[in-house]
């Protein structure tokens, strides 16, 4: 019966056993993530990372990292941080502050049913 789940781990064996990222950056559901042009041995990077950094060959919001990713977002959170850090990734901010285009609005819902 549990054979069928596959290999498990923890989230916290992912993250290195941290639960926050070490930097001042907070990560929003909507930011957008894309690779940056720095080139880096991944050979010792974990799959998690590795995933990412090809997910993120075109932007990606960190929701949708962590809905295809199928790990929680705090997980995926704290690995981006790693790899902000080493500039691996860039972050384009969502717009702060209260949004008032219905349009943008109804794109975000819909992708949200998406999901």
């Amino acid at each position: 019966m549990y054979a069928e789940a596959g290999p498990v781990s923890r989230p916290y064996t992912v993250t290195g056993g941290r639960t926050r990222p070490r930097g001042a950056r907070r990560f929003d559901l909507v930011d957008l993530i894309v690779r940056s042009a720095r080139q880096a041995d991944t050979t010792s990077f974990s799959p998690e990372r590795s995933r990412i950094l090809d997910l993120c060959g075109v932007p990606v919001s960190v929701a949708e990292l962590a809905a295809i990713m199928g790990l929680p977002v705090g997980v995926v959170r704290v690995l981006l941080d790693d790899l902000l850090h080493e500039n691996l990734i860039e972050v384009t901010a969502a717009p702060r502050g209260r949004v008032t285009d219905q349009n943008l609005l109804r794109k975000v819902l819909a992708g949200l049913q998406a999901l």
